[in-house]
């Protein structure tokens, strides 16, 4: 990710100065990842993502998925802290909107409330969303604009100024 945004500045396409980061499901958990290892981005928006995988495992449906990448929590604890953006919550500066509906299974919803809480213990600015009786897509019309409506606010505030 960090290696695509070098490009981009290099090749005049963004601004150094004025970058955002974002995105909804894997690109949340990336988010994650990256406002833990870097600081030039001056505002995140993690929707839908995963922070904690500790807090995961036997909560989601990727029971496989994790066995297989990260073998058993129990077993290969240091894999797992490594791995996952939790334990490294404190690096991030930058300002994150978190958002996430409230029904769901696929990254539940406990991560989106643990990445807030850090981060306002950590006083990083941040709000967080959580939309009522949505899933995983945010199927109501009134709510997907009110995220998309977020995510200009939040980057107009932060990354524009």
């Amino acid at each position: 990710v960090l290696a695509a945004v070098d490009a981009a500045v290099a090749r005049g396409v963004a601004d150094g100065a004025r970058l955002g980061v974002g995105g909804w499901s894997y690109g949340g958990i990336l988010t994650n990842h990256v406002i833990t290892k870097s600081t030039r981005f001056k505002a995140a928006v993690s929707g839908a993502s995963e922070v904690n995988y500790l807090s995961d495992y036997g909560h989601d449906h990727y029971q496989y998925e994790w066995e297989a990448e990260l073998g058993l929590p129990w077993r290969n604890v240091q894999r797992w802290v490594a791995l996952s953006p939790w334990f490294q919550v404190e690096q991030v500066k930058t300002p994150t909107l978190v958002m996430c509906g409230q029904e769901d299974w696929n990254v539940p919803l406990i991560n989106s409330e643990q990445l807030y809480q850090a981060l306002r213990r950590l006083d990083v600015p941040t709000q967080l969303v959580i939309y009522p009786g949505e899933d995983h897509e945010i199927a109501r019309p009134s709510y997907r604009r009110d995220r998309y409506e977020r995510y200009l606010a939040w980057y107009d505030k932060y990354v524009k100024g």
